[in-house]
């Protein structure tokens, strides 16, 4: 097995001090690097064990922190938090901005290669780097769809996926068609997924918190989705040496 390095990095966003997980791959060269954004409950274990998978395969991997530390495992707490975030571009940019700067900063990362995957709120936050012009080679969103100001999505300079759950309530139908209509005005490289008969979060391993209606795991395309998002960074930003 791969000998991965993980570390607790601390930085300034959104009037916090967030807290990041890293994860650095054996060896002392360069290699490509993954940004993770978290579900809007914010950094946890799942997303530090994304992110040393992602070690594990080659990546720099940086998970970002939402909250600054704390894990809003409370529906209504999170949706405090988490609602006024996500009707906020420009925070969202913010919060995106400023762990994108760590991991470019990091000396293992090679700052031309350097791809965002996110779920839910972090999904968005993913999205809206690009929106924001940011140098991404791929960007990946699960879960997590907004629709743009106009024009903003030609600033999207790197491929596109996003997947979703066919039951979601959270992201309906009108969403998803608004959202591939901006990527299609746009001019992205995008393509969707749609798994039939998931929920909300059902990337998400079961929890025992209260969760909101219509979240719900799917094991089966949980394994999937993680799939998609390791092939599209093995087109965009391959692990090479």
């Amino acid at each position: 097995m791969t000998t991965v390095t993980t570390r607790t990095v601390a930085y300034p966003a959104d009037d916090l001090t967030m807290r990041g997980h890293l994860a650095l791959p054996a060896g002392t060269g360069r290699r490509p690097a993954v940004l993770i954004g978290p579900e809007g409950m914010g950094l946890g274990d799942v997303e530090r064990r994304r992110a040393e998978a992602l070690a594990e395969l080659g990546y720099v991997a940086l998970a970002f922190d939402l909250h600054g530390g704390p894990y809003l495992d409370d529906p209504d707490e999170m949706l405090a938090r988490c609602l006024p975030l996500l009707d906020d571009p420009g925070r969202m940019r913010g919060i995106g901005r400023a762990a994108l700067d760590v991991l470019r900063a990091e000396p293992r990362t090679d700052p031309g290669r350097i791809a965002a995957i996110g779920y839910g709120t972090g999904g968005a936050i993913a999205v809206e780097l690009g929106r924001d012009g940011a140098g991404l080679r791929a960007i990946a969103t699960v879960n997590g769809l907004t629709t743009g100001r106009p024009g903003e999505a030609a600033r999207i300079r790197c491929p596109v996926w996003a997947g979703v759950g066919s039951e979601d309530p959270i992201m309906p139908p009108a969403l998803r068609e608004a959202f591939a209509a901006e990527m299609r005005e746009g001019g992205v490289d995008w393509r969707f997924t749609v798994y039939g008969g998931a929920l909300h979060a059902f990337h998400h391993p079961p929890v025992e918190h209260t969760v909101l209606p219509g979240v719900g795991h799917h094991p089966l395309h949980a394994r999937r989705a993680w799939r998609d998002v390791l092939d599209l960074l093995a087109e965009c930003v391959p692990v090479t040496d």
